[in-house]
């Protein structure tokens, strides 16, 4: 039975969504990175929010940090749509997969809200981590070979 919480937008949907993302961190939106997370306690250090972001961004603050990389992300590093289940009036969450240092596979899962409850944009980065599992062209809908 497929699994109805995921979906995979349109490459114009998804670049309209990229488009959203960087005006609202042009525009002063307030990021709310979720350093630790509860479901981190049983995980390998590796793969937590807290310890990728100081890994590849030692000397920066971690919002500093997601705000740039964030505005770089691109319609070939959409992985899918997933609705959230705990939020369910807020809007979906998007899935990215990117590279870094040539080698390292980084699972980024954000929501961006262009007029969020207090008015100004706000971005919420649930995951930026290393990816427990290496990434695999077929996870890229719209990855050119």
């Amino acid at each position: 039975m497929p699994d109805t919480r995921i979906r995979i937008e349109s490459e114009l949907e998804v670049n309209s969504y990229l488009q959203n993302l960087r005006y609202a961190l042009q525009h002063n939106a307030k990021i709310t990175f979720q350093a630790e997370r509860r479901v981190d306690q049983n995980r390998n250090q590796r793969y937590t929010n807290k310890f990728t972001v100081a890994d590849l961004f030692p000397d920066e603050n971690p919002a500093t940090a997601m705000r740039r990389e964030l505005q770089t992300l691109t319609v070939e590093e959409y992985m899918q749509t997933v609705k959230d289940l705990r939020f369910p009036n807020r809007s979906e969450m998007r899935v990215f997969g990117k590279e870094y240092n040539r080698k390292e596979d980084v699972y980024i899962k954000i929501r961006v809200e262009v007029f969020s409850d207090f008015g100004n944009p706000a971005a919420f980065v649930m995951s930026f981590h290393y990816a427990e599992i290496p990434f695999r062209a077929e996870m890229f809908p719209y990855r050119k070979q």
